[in-house]
Formats: structure tokens, C-alpha cells, sequence
């Protein structure tokens, strides 16, 4: 689906992508990862059609340069950093839903899904809201429009447990029919969404390996947590992720979506002293 033929690109004195050869099929759910500077944005930008670049990009045979309208009316794309856009957020989607062509009816189902209630914010400029918002929002019109590529560059960064359990459902429903591309700078942000792992440095692909993915990207985790006493930055920590502790103050329940164990497994690792016990089992939905 996705071809890359000696793909390279330099600003001035500086090469930021080196002779790339890689190719990703429509089932593949890459994680793009690399630290700052290794040249994951310029790629996606190349992807996008917003750089030129030489060598050869093709997606589904047409290129994103020269056949960019095309080329994007069939790709979903969620940014890192949302753009400075001042117009309404109703104005957004219709312009967004005209470029491939469909209506806004799903990209507002996706929305409500995520708890976005739309009918408040329609008319306010999608610069006004808030981190949260603006993150839901760019994900419904990513994922409520016909695509055959989902470029996703830290897609569950501003967004609550419930609302990242959410997205995950949905991602497991294209898993099939699209090809994915996750960028993130730490690989346990990503892995059990992915199933291939593509690192880069200095504009050169040091790894390219297939991963496994047996955990379903729907699937969510009971955990009890006990600690061997109170602590607040723990206590504040453990709330975020709507954890709660009714039967005692120092015993913690909730449940945590399938593939944010490892994140989950991060967070309470900077507590480690302070745990008694975790128990961590599939729920039985």
C-alpha cells in the first residue's frame, strides 16, 4: 500500500531522512519510533505531501506530491501538537468531511463516543478549547471519515483512561481494513497497539521488526492495588487513571485498558517502595 523507494530529504546542510526503502501494507500497525531529530515528523510530512523529497512515495500507486488532494482525501491524520485554527469548530468538520467527500454524521458519532459533546462547542473556534477537546475532536475526524491510512502521531496524549479505552475499541474495528502509523518517542506508549516496530536515527531505519499482537486492542485489565500506606502524589496519580479506594485508604480499584498496561506498569513503577501488592487480571466483559 504504502512504498518508499530511496526516500531521502535534507534542509540546507542538514539530511533529515537517509535513502529510506520500506513498504506497509494494509493490516500493518506500525510503530514509528525515534528521539527528536530522528526524522519521524519529516517522514510523515513527506507522507502528507507537505515536503518534497527524493526518491519515490507511493500510496496505493499515487503520489502524495503530485496527487496530494487525492492522496489525503483517503488518509487520517492526528497531530502531535493541534494546529492554531480559528475557525469554528462546525466549520471544521463540514470542511474536513468535504475533502473526502462524506458527511460529518460520523466524525460527530465518533466525537460523542469520545465525550465530546458537540452541540456546546460548535461554534466556538477550535483554537478556544481546551488540550482535551481539541485532541477528541481531531480524532473524530480522523477516524469518522473513510480511510485506508491512519498516520496517528501521539493520538492518546491528552486524553482520560475511559475516553483512550475508547479510542483503542475503535482502532481495533479498522485494525483489518487500514494500515496504521503510530508515532511516538517511547516505544511502551505504543506497543500493544502495533504489530511491526520501525525505530529511526539520523534519518536512517536502524529497526524493522514484526511484534507480537495477540493482546486485542479493546480489551480492559481489573486491578486492585494496596500500598503500605497513604500518599498523596500517589493517591493524585492513581485518581487520574479513575482509580478509587471506597473500602480502605491504602486499597485501590479500577480497570485500565489492555494495551495501556505497559504505561499503567510505568506509572506505578515510580512508586514501587510504596506497594504492597498489584493484581492485574483480564476482565471478563
Amino acid at each position: 500500500m504504502i512504498i518508499l523507494q530511496g526516500v531521502s530529504k535534507s534542509f540546507r546542510r542538514t539530511t533529515v531522512l537517509q535513502e529510506l526503502d520500506l513498504e506497509i501494507k494494509t493490516g500493518d500497525r506500525v510503530a514509528l519510533i525515534g528521539s527528536n531529530g530522528a526524522g519521524k515528523t519529516t517522514l510523515i510530512r513527506c507522507l502528507l505531501g507537505e515536503y518534497s523529497c527524493d526518491g519515490e512515495i507511493t500510496l496505493d500507486g499515487k503520489s502524495p506530491r503530485k496527487e496530494r488532494k487525492e492522496v489525503l482525501s483517503r488518509i487520517g491524520f492526528v497531530p502531535q501538537l493541534p494546529p492554531p485554527l480559528k475557525m469554528p469548530v462546525q466549520q471544521l468538520l463540514d470542511f474536513s468531511a468535504s475533502v473526502c467527500g462524506c458527511s460529518t454524521e460520523e466524525m460527530a458519532s465518533v466525537a460523542e463516543q469520545l465525550g465530546l459533546g458537540l452541540d456546546t462547542i460548535k461554534k466556538r473556534p477550535f483554537v478556544k478549547l481546551s488540550g482535551g477537546q481539541k485532541q477528541k475532536l481531531l480524532i473524530a475526524i480522523a477516524l469518522g471519515r473513510p480511510t485506508n491510512l491512519l498516520i496517528m502521531d501521539e493520538p492518546a496524549a491528552n486524553l482520560d483512561p475511559e475516553a483512550r479505552h475508547i479510542l483503542f475499541s475503535m482502532l481495533e474495528k479498522k485494525r483489518k481494513e487500514t494500515a496504521m502509523l503510530i508515532s511516538s518517542h517511547r516505544l511502551d506508549e505504543v506497543a500493544s497497539l502495533v504489530n511491526r516496530v520501525i525505530e529511526l536515527d539520523r534519518g536512517k531505519v536502524i529497526l524493522d521488526d514484526r511484534v507480537d499482537d495477540s493482546v486485542e486492542l479493546s480489551s480492559l485489565l481489573n486491578c486492585t492495588i494496596k500500598t503500605t500506606r497513604i500518599e498523596p502524589a500517589f493517591s493524585a496519580a492513581i485518581s487520574s487513571w479513575g482509580f478509587s479506594n471506597q473500602d480502605s485508604e491504602t486499597e485501590w480499584t479500577g480497570t485500565i485498558p489492555g494495551p495501556d498496561r505497559l504505561r499503567f506498569l510505568g506509572v506505578l513503577s515510580r512508586y514501587a517502595a510504596l506497594l504492597a501488592t498489584v493484581n492485574i487480571e483480564e476482565s471478563r466483559q
